[in-house]
């Protein structure tokens, strides 16, 4: 039985992950810290474990096999690091960082230290998504050509986000920036798996004026160019119903797979035979992918297996680094 605690709870995805963990019945909830009192009442009201209000006290003072980190993109650098130095493996909630000097620290503390860590991107879970970036991987595509993926949503607040959630999201520094940090990463990190480093970068970011107290942008596109290839990311916290909203689109010298999101998404391929898509059957995909709880315990326990390369921790620094780079292009500072 793996012993974890939990660092920070001001991430609303950390109940989903905590829910999942529990159901695995592989695991201990041993305890969980955060500096918000209304996050510690409510941790104790669905799950076990003593709660401190310190991170450095808990970790001082529990013994432990790993660590959930869900804060601030900007705290989960610092978590990190000092879950790593106590031996800790890791799994952090995305995009890895806020900054990446921040992910370069996080990679460095773990390679140093010899544990797992493991970044957790909730559309990894979706089994015709991992399906289309296996057969893009094997060639099925041809040669892939275009990388498209769209986040988008009303907005944390119009969402229903936490107070606390919705306080980090919504500052520069705790964040990285505004929807351009918080979706554009997911296309970012697609784009970095499935073709690698970029060489160049462009893309825009504005504030719509339809959110009077958000000083940060709340739509942004992202594009990525390489030498035969492009990619593109969009982002918004404005957008008006689910239509469009986390699809994925690959496009190859061969055919063309439109991925829907959702762990019950259908996947299309339009080939020339086919040029209206026929829908794909997902093979059965391993019992330890089922969620980023499975996939973790089984990371610990089976020092061998490979973690999703969505996941795994040089890819999404690689992510980071395209961010950070379209961070200082539409700035102006490059």
């Amino acid at each position: 039985m793996h012993r974890i605690a939990t660092l920070g709870l001001h991430h609303d995805h950390v109940w989903g992950n905590l829910e999942e963990l529990q159901r695995t019945g592989r695991a201990e909830l041993v305890a969980a810290a955060d500096t918000d009192q209304e996050l510690r009442d409510h941790y104790a009201s669905r799950f076990h474990g003593k709660l401190y209000d310190s991170y450095e006290a808990l970790l001082d003072n529990e013994k432990l096999d790993a660590v959930y980190i869900f804060g601030s993109n900007k705290l989960s650098e610092d978590l990190t690091v000092m879950a790593c130095q106590r031996g800790l493996h890791c799994l952090v909630e995305k995009p890895m960082a806020a900054t990446l000097e921040g992910a370069d620290r996080m990679l460095a503390a773990a390679k140093t230290a010899g544990v797992r860590l493991m970044i957790n991107w909730p559309f990894v879970w979706w089994p015709q998504l991992r399906h289309g970036i296996a057969m893009a991987q094997a060639g099925e595509l041809g040669q892939l050509w275009q990388v498209k993926y769209r986040a988008a949503h009303q907005g944390p607040v119009e969402l229903g986000c936490s107070r606390q959630f919705c306080e980090w999201l919504y500052d520069k520094e705790l964040n990285g920036a505004g929807a351009y940090m918080d979706y554009c990463c997911y296309g970012a990190v697609l784009a970095e798996v499935l073709l690698g480093k970029p060489d160049a970068i462009t893309g825009t970011k504005i504030s719509t004026g339809f959110k009077p107290d958000l000083s940060l942008e709340d739509n942004a596109i992202l594009v990525m160019t390489y030498a035969n290839a492009l990619a593109t990311t969009e982002a918004s916290w404005t957008q008006i119903g689910k239509l469009t909203s986390y699809s994925t689109t690959l496009y190859g010298s061969a055919g063309t797979l439109l991925i829907e999101p959702n762990h019950d998404g259908h996947i299309r391929l339009a080939t020339s035979e086919n040029p209206d898509g026929i829908e794909l059957t997902v093979p059965e995909q391993p019992a330890h992918l089922e969620n980023a709880s499975t996939h973790f315990l089984a990371a610990i326990e089976d020092p061998d297996l490979e973690i999703h390369p969505l996941c795994e921790a040089h890819y999404c620094r690689g992510s980071q680094w395209i961010l950070e780079e379209g961070i200082r292009v539409l700035s102006g500072t490059e």
